[in-house]
């Protein structure tokens, strides 16, 4: 008997991580969204693997650490990659 399963691979994420780095991302972005410190529009997430990558255009080198720092307090979220830029 065989089993053929969903396992990762260290480029390819499972169905099951792949629903985690979902939920992840959406509540990434509600979060950066709904701080109240942050005015900024313009920031992309993707998440795999637990490891989040923020990117675009915001307007401070403060903006860039708030959102970096919003984003790590995620439940789940294991590291923040920080490819933001200041406009």
């Amino acid at each position: 008997m065989a089993f053929v399963g969903c396992a990762s691979t260290p480029k390819n994420a499972s169905m099951g991580e792949y629903i985690d780095d979902s939920v992840i991302t959406t509540k990434v972005k509600a979060a950066i969204l709904n701080d109240k410190e942050l005015k900024v529009m313009e920031v992309n997430v993707e998440t795999f693997k637990g490891v989040v990558q923020l990117s675009g255009f915001v307007n401070s080198q403060g903006d860039i650490r708030r959102a970096a720092k919003v984003a790590s307090e995620v439940k789940g979220v294991k590291s923040v990659k920080n490819d933001m830029r200041i406009k």
